[in-house]
């Protein structure tokens, strides 16, 4: 009998997290390990809410990804007896100015067999009353997207993965000279001093794969500081601004801003996903920034005129483990074959953790290299 393969996966986040579970349950030994714990409030998967869509413009990997996740998600769902994904819809705004992002967005929706209306503004505004479209023309309406819960979910992931019969151990791996070679035995040394070898390890570790890696990955993860902002809803408004009434959006008039109208009454999600500086994930003070939230105020009073002196009720400091053409890693070490480097999920990767982790565990499990799009040769001619 061929013996079971000794799979070590560092990162507990939506990548890693699904990576180690997909894994387990094809029969493979894993080890997950993760500095803070699965969706802590450090990783690039932590915070409550993550938009689930399937809208991505042209020519791209992630609406059929986003079809197989829907499916993976209601899988797990139904097996857990747990609901992450709350299907409120997600409603894209077309400006008049430039709407190629939508127009390329229908036939990758179509092929997927992503559900979908094309809508009018009368359309819009007689479903959707609370918002004000001046300056959009059309929309796109996903009925079965909306939004998934994150800290939650990879918690559930994780727990998971250890009733299938993984290890998981909360510890970071200690840093070693990347150009050292993993010899017969490869092993990785964690901040107790301890040693865990395996026959294949996977580095998902969102913001700080670069600083693991920084001669093969270094600045092609740049993680970024993202503002969110959580406003308060009137009182007698009787969950007209909730999930309820209300889906998720995603709004290209201007710069792009997007919401996630909560459940559990922890306020209404607005954030610009304009990209921010530069951040230091582990050490970075997460305060938010004044020019932020006054952007984030003009727009909720001009997009949602009943919000116009909507009090803040939370704020978060999250960040994207952003790459430059925003496509992930996904691909083997240019120097060590036994080692996996997943990430650069960009801000818009924790809804395909499940798609992920099944991709990684067919590549990983059957010998196969990844799709050309997430393979690091691409970013040669930068890098030269």
């Amino acid at each position: 009998m061929k013996p079971r393969p000794h799979i070590a996966v560092i990162g507990a986040g939506a990548f890693g997290g699904w990576t180690a579970l997909h894994l387990q349950e094809r029969g493979a030994r894993v080890t997950l390990l993760d500095a803070w714990g699965p969706g802590n409030s450090r990783s690039s998967s932590g915070g409550e809410t993550r938009v689930m869509r399937g809208t991505y413009g042209p020519d791209q990997p992630y609406t059929e990804m986003a079809a197989r996740a829907l499916k993976l998600w209601a899988k797990y769902e139904r097996r857990w007896k747990k609901q992450f994904l709350h299907r409120s819809g997600v409603l894209w705004m077309a400006s008049g100015r430039d709407d190629t992002f939508e127009r390329g967005s229908i036939e990758m929706l179509r092929a997927a067999k992503i559900q979908h209306q094309e809508l009018s503004v009368a359309q819009m505004q007689k479903r959707w009353p609370q918002f004000n479209f001046s300056g959009i023309e059309w929309g796109i309406f996903e009925p079965e997207c909306g939004y998934l819960d994150a800290r939650s979910g990879c918690q559930a992931v994780v727990d998971a993965f250890v009733a299938a019969g993984g290890e998981y151990r909360q510890l970071a791996v200690v840093p070693r000279v990347e150009a050292s070679p993993y010899g017969d035995r490869p092993n990785i040394v964690l901040a107790d001093e301890s040693q865990v070898t395996a026959d294949v390890f996977v580095f998902a570790c969102g913001p700080w794969l670069g600083k693991l890696f920084p001669k093969t990955i270094g600045k092609l993860i740049c993680p970024t500081k993202q503002d969110v902002f959580f406003f308060g809803v009137p009182a007698n408004s009787r969950g007209y601004f909730t999930d309820v009434h209300l889906p998720v959006w995603g709004d290209h008039h201007d710069r792009f801003f997007y919401g996630i109208p909560g459940r559990e009454h922890r306020g209404f999600k607005v954030a610009d996903d304009t990209r921010g500086p530069e951040f230091d994930p582990t050490n970075g003070e997460r305060v938010l920034s004044s020019e932020a939230l006054k952007r984030v105020r003009e727009y909720l009073a001009f997009r949602f005129p009943a919000l116009k002196d909507a009090p803040l009720l939370e704020s978060r400091v999250c960040q994207y483990e952003q790459t430059p053409d925003c496509h992930f890693v996904i691909d083997r070490h240019p120097a060590n074959e036994n080692v996996w480097l997943l990430g650069g999920g960009s801000g818009h990767g924790f809804k395909h953790g499940p798609a992920i982790g099944e991709m990684m565990a067919e590549l990983i499990l059957k010998d196969r290299e990844p799709p050309a799009v997430w393979r690091l040769e691409r970013f040669k001619p930068l890098s030269s």
